[in-house]
């Protein structure tokens, strides 16, 4: 079973994309630069990045653009709005090595949905396609522990909860 990854943690491409690093990252709430969209009327406006980095020796042509994400909110994982018209994509930008290039995108939803927040990223490099992957989160969580994106008293059963208490597990364990 693949797992999704936690809002700010990066992944690493595979096959003829290894070099190639995304996240997703920055997921807070913020109304667009240039005023709402009318069909985002009733919804919460939220924000996130994408950045890709090169680690690769060659430089490589990067596309994202709103048909490559996918943004889920909910229990049920219904389909949040991306603002197209106020988001910032990456279209055609040439990635040198050791360089990084974000988007910065506004998507909105229904405010009681956003205690689960689910986006899909598939990247395009050099006209072909990165798998899919995908990060989770929680808006409705406080900071709580440095790190961790989780407040402390979390209910057992949230998502932010379960990850926060995995990861501090496993810090604890050490390597190995």
């Amino acid at each position: 079973m693949r797992e999704p990854n936690v809002i700010g943690d990066w992944q690493e491409c595979a096959d003829e994309h290894a070099g190639l690093r995304v996240r997703v990252h920055g997921l807070d709430m913020a109304e667009p630069p240039r005023g709402r969209d009318e069909a985002a009327e009733g919804l919460t406006y939220f924000r996130f990045r994408v950045t890709v980095e090169n680690r690769m020796r060659e430089p490589v042509g990067i596309h994202l653009e709103d048909g490559q994400l996918d943004i889920r909110t909910g229990p049920d994982g219904e389909s949040a709005f991306l603002d197209w018209r106020n988001s910032q994509f990456i279209e055609g930008f040439d990635l040198y090595p050791l360089r990084r290039a974000t988007a910065v995108l506004y998507a909105a939803a229904p405010e009681s949905f956003l205690h689960r927040v689910d986006i899909q990223v598939q990247l395009k490099a050099d006209d072909d396609w990165a798998d899919r992957y995908l990060w989770s989160g929680d808006m409705t969580v406080p900071d709580g522990l440095p790190g961790t994106g989780a407040r402390a008293d979390g209910g057992p059963e949230s998502l932010a909860c379960q990850i926060s208490s995995f990861l501090r597990e496993q810090a604890e364990r050490g390597p190995g």
